[in-house]
């Protein structure tokens, strides 16, 4: 595969530029590839089969556990592990990081790993699920093709704070297990329309919160900050994101814990990290200077 190097604005090398796509279907699928389509697969099969196994409390079941698991992803995955937004304490740092184990997004080294190089190469063609590529491959195919990520971005070696931790390795070689045994407990607690409506609409709504901030959100929508990106504020995906859809928002601060600058931006996620903080339990919560605000607003 034919490649050249650009350099970014101080002369460093940056981004290597492909010339050629890696095909989607046609080519060897590893063992994890394969693991993560038939979770996929799973979940949307039982999603579909959940208007023929319907029962209002297995529906509640499958809104409660997207919003559990959708906010354990934001809080945990993404603005506390990621980006290092605030601090929590170990011992409750750990449980939110377990439950997102079950929005089927990954164990979180390899999570935080695949979204520290989204900013490190974003919209470039280093990018894990960049938009140049297409919006279903920005939005869901580049999931299945880790060998693709490997070969853009290299190893994991921008996850050694989360590789120290015991904790952290344990779930990287367990996941499986864990979700096995949620799954297992719930049909046993409440059979298929559990299943379907629980595990099948929850994890659905789950992903697709999550898939869209890759997709979508680089796609339509508004820029209230000059990134010089592609990344846009959707408003409608708001509640679905729990506040990952203020997108152009985090891009410009990637370190704030708070997405949702504006009074009038929904922010679920923030307003839990809100709720910690006055707890006394959320430390060193980070938000952007007015600093760093006039420097990326837009020349009036």
């Amino acid at each position: 595969m034919g490649s050249e190097t650009k350099e970014d604005g101080s002369g460093s090398s940056r981004n290597t530029v492909h010339k050629e796509k890696r095909a989607y279907l046609f080519r060897e699928w590893t063992r994890i590839d394969v693991m993560r389509a038939s979770a996929v697969g799973i979940v949307h099969l039982l999603c579909a089969l959940a208007p023929f196994n319907y029962k209002w409390e297995a529906l509640r079941f499958g809104f409660t556990l997207a919003l559990v698991t959708g906010l354990s992803i934001t809080f945990s995955y993404h603005r506390n592990l990621t980006h290092k937004s605030f601090k929590l304490p170990k011992w409750l740092e750990y449980p939110f990081a377990y439950s997102a184990l079950f929005a089927l997004q990954g164990h979180p080294i390899d999570w935080v790993s695949t979204h520290r190089f989204h900013h490190q190469f974003t919209d470039s063609d280093r990018d894990p699920h960049s938009p140049i590529e297409g919006f279903w491959f920005s939005h869901v195919l580049w999931i299945f093709d880790t060998a693709y990520i490997r070969e853009k971005c290299g190893g994991r070696n921008n996850v050694m704070d989360l590789k120290h931790q015991w904790f952290y390795r344990f779930l990287q070689k367990t996941t499986g297990y864990h979700i096995m045994a949620f799954w297992t407990l719930v049909y046993l607690w409440g059979g298929l329309p559990y299943l379907t409506c629980g595990v099948g609409v929850g994890g659905a709504i789950g992903y697709h919160g999550t898939w869209f901030v890759n997709s979508a959100c680089h796609i339509c929508g508004s820029r209230a900050w000059n990134t010089k990106d592609t990344s846009r504020n959707v408003w409608w995906l708001a509640p679905l994101t729990m506040g990952e859809s203020w997108h152009n928002n985090h891009h410009a601060f990637e370190a704030s814990a708070r997405h949702g600058l504006e009074w009038y931006q929904l922010d679920l996620t923030w307003y839990l990290v809100l709720f910690f903080q006055t707890l006394g339990l959320a430390t060193d919560v980070k938000l952007p200077s007015e600093a760093q605000r006039r420097k990326l607003a837009f020349a009036r």
